[in-house]
C-alpha cells in the first residue's frame, strides 16, 4: 500500500511538467530567432530554426520528425488577443511554460521536415510577439518547445529600401513629363503621329448628315471608374463637336446610370462650346440597361430602326463587340472602333473601318485637344517607354552573354544587378550573399578550366 501511495504522489508530482501529446525522447530544433521583415508595411514576421538532431532518415528511410509546428504568444500590452496560439489562459506570458499544452493552443503555422523557416503573414503591426518550434513526429507526438530568446515587434518601414531604384526611374520619368509640359506651354512643338482613327471622325460625322441619318457613340458596357470609359468620353467630347458642327444628331445609349450622367454633361459642354445649345437634346443620350446582352439587343435594335450612317465604339468591350460590329456593317455604317481589350481588338479590326488599338485609344485626349499638359504628360510617358525598354533590351543582352561567357565576372556581375537590383527588390546595394555565391561559381569555374589542360598533357 505505501508503495501505490509513493507512486501516485510521483505521477501527480511529475504530470504537469509533461506536456500534453509530448515524446521526451524526440529533440526539439535549436537556434530558434523570429525577426521583423524589412522593407514591408509591418504585417510580417520571419522565424528561423535549426534542425532537430533527429530530423534525418532512419535506417528503414522513415524519418523520426515529420513537420515543425510554429506556435507564438503576446507579450502583454494591453491591446487584447491576436489570432493563432493567444488563448485567454496563455495571453500576456512572455515565454512558453515546460507544461505547454498542445491541444489547447493553436499553431499559426507548419512546415514539413528539413524545413528550417517561416514566414507569419498574420501580424499586427506594432505588437510584440514571442514565437516556439516543436518539432511533430507520428502519432501527435511533440517535442519540447524550442523557444525563441528575443521576443519580436511587427514594425513598418516607411521607406521600402528594395524599391529605391524604381523610385529612381519614376523620379525621371515625372521630371522629363514636367520638363515637356513646360516645354510645350512655352510654344514648343511636340509632334504626335497622325492617327487614322481620329482623323476619320470628320469624315464619319459629314457623311452621317449628308445621308440625313444620326450618329450613335457607343461608351462600352463598364461604369464610368473604369480607364477606358473616361477615355471614351474625351472621344465623345469631340465626336460631339463636329456633329454641332454639322449639324448631325448624335445618339448616346449607355449601359451605366453615371455614364450617362457624365455623357450628358460632355455633350451639353460641347454643343455650348460650340454656340449650338439649341441644338442639345439630352433625350438623345439615354440609358439602356446594366445588363450585357441586355444592353447589346438594344443598342442592335436603335442600330436596325435608326440606320445610323456612323457608328463609334470607345470604351471597354467584351463578347458583345462582335455582334455590334456585324449588325452595323449590315446596315453599311461607317465604324470606327477604340478599346484596350487584346480580347476584342481582333473582332474590331476585322469588322470596323477605324480601329484605334490599345495606346491609340488613351492618347486620343492629348491628340484632339493639342493641350499642352497633355501633350507633355504623352512625350514624357514615350520617355518612360523607352527607359523601360532599354532595360528589358540590356537586361536580355547580359543574360545571353553571361549564358555564354559564364566565367567573366563583370558581365556576371553586371547581369545579377540589372535582375536583382534594378528590376529586382534588392535595392541599390548588392546582396552580400549573392554576390559571395557568384564570385564561388566564377572561381570553380576558373580552376576548372586552369585544370583542363593538365589533364590533356597528363593523357598526352
Amino acid at each position: 500500500m505505501t508503495r501505490v501511495l509513493c507512486s501516485l504522489l510521483i505521477l501527480l508530482g511529475v504530470a504537469p511538467c509533461i506536456a500534453v501529446g509530448q515524446v521526451v525522447d524526440l529533440a526539439p530544433p535549436t537556434d530558434v530567432a523570429a525577426s521583423d521583415v524589412p522593407d514591408d508595411t509591418g504585417g510580417q514576421i520571419a522565424v528561423k530554426w535549426g534542425l532537430s538532431p533527429q530530423d534525418r532518415p532512419a535506417a528503414d528511410g522513415s524519418n523520426p520528425v515529420l513537420s515543425y509546428v510554429i506556435y507564438r504568444k503576446l507579450v502583454q500590452t494591453g491591446r487584447g488577443l491576436e489570432s493563432g496560439a493567444e488563448t485567454d489562459a496563455g495571453a500576456g506570458e512572455i515565454i512558453f511554460t515546460s507544461d505547454f499544452d498542445y491541444e489547447a493552443n493553436r499553431p499559426v503555422g507548419s512546415v514539413p521536415y528539413s524545413v528550417t523557416e517561416f514566414l507569419d503573414e498574420n501580424v499586427e503591426g506594432g505588437v510584440t510577439y514571442v514565437y516556439a518550434i516543436a518539432a511533430a513526429g507520428p502519432g501527435d507526438s511533440f517535442s519540447p518547445l524550442a523557444v525563441a530568446a528575443i521576443p519580436v515587434t511587427a514594425k513598418m518601414q516607411y521607406i521600402n529600401q528594395g524599391k529605391l531604384w524604381f523610385l529612381i526611374i519614376m523620379m525621371v520619368i515625372s521630371i522629363v513629363i514636367v520638363y515637356f509640359v513646360f516645354y510645350a506651354k512655352r510654344g514648343g512643338k511636340i509632334k504626335v503621329r497622325p492617327i487614322a482613327g481620329l482623323e476619320a471622325v470628320t469624315e464619319a460625322v459629314g457623311r452621317s448628315t449628308e445621308m440625313g441619318k444620326p450618329v450613335l457613340f457607343v461608351p462600352g458596357i463598364l461604369d464610368i471608374n473604369d480607364i477606358q470609359t473616361v477615355a471614351g468620353i474625351t472621344v465623345l467630347s469631340n465626336v460631339a463637336r463636329t456633329a454641332a458642327q454639322y449639324d448631325a444628331e448624335l445618339k448616346v445609349p449607355t449601359a451605366r446610370s453615371l455614364v450617362m450622367t457624365t455623357a450628358r454633361e460632355t455633350v451639353q459642354a460641347a454643343y455650348l462650346g460650340e454656340g449650338r445649345p439649341d441644338a442639345y437634346n439630352e433625350d438623345n443620350i439615354y440609358y439602356l440597361t446594366d445588363e450585357q446582352f441586355g444592353y447589346t439587343a438594344g443598342v442592335q435594335g436603335a442600330m436596325v430602326r435608326e440606320k445610323p450612317a456612323a457608328c463609334f465604339y470607345m470604351g471597354a468591350f467584351y463578347a458583345e463587340s462582335l455582334i455590334l460590329a456585324e449588325t452595323a456593317n449590315s446596315i453599311g455604317a461607317i465604324q470606327i472602333a477604340g478599346t484596350a481589350m487584346p480580347s476584342q481588338l481582333p473582332f474590331f479590326v476585322a469588322a470596323c473601318d477605324y480601329t484605334l488599338i490599345g495606346e491609340e485609344f488613351f492618347a486620343a485626349s492629348a491628340y484632339l485637344s493639342n493641350d499642352p499638359e497633355q501633350l507633355g504628360s504623352l512625350k514624357g510617358q514615350d520617355v518612360g517607354k523607352i527607359i523601360a525598354a532599354f532595360l528589358l533590351i540590356l537586361g536580355c543582352l547580359l543574360a545571353t552573354l553571361s549564358t555564354v561567357l559564364p566565367a567573366v565576372s563583370p558581365l556576371r556581375m553586371a547581369d545579377l544587378y540589372i535582375m536583382n537590383n534594378v528590376l529586382g527588390e534588392d535595392g541599390l546595394i548588392p546582396d552580400e550573399e549573392r554576390v559571395t555565391m557568384l564570385n564561388n561559381e566564377i572561381n570553380e569555374l576558373w580552376e576548372a578550366q586552369k585544370a583542363e589542360p593538365a589533364i590533356d598533357e597528363g593523357a598526352n
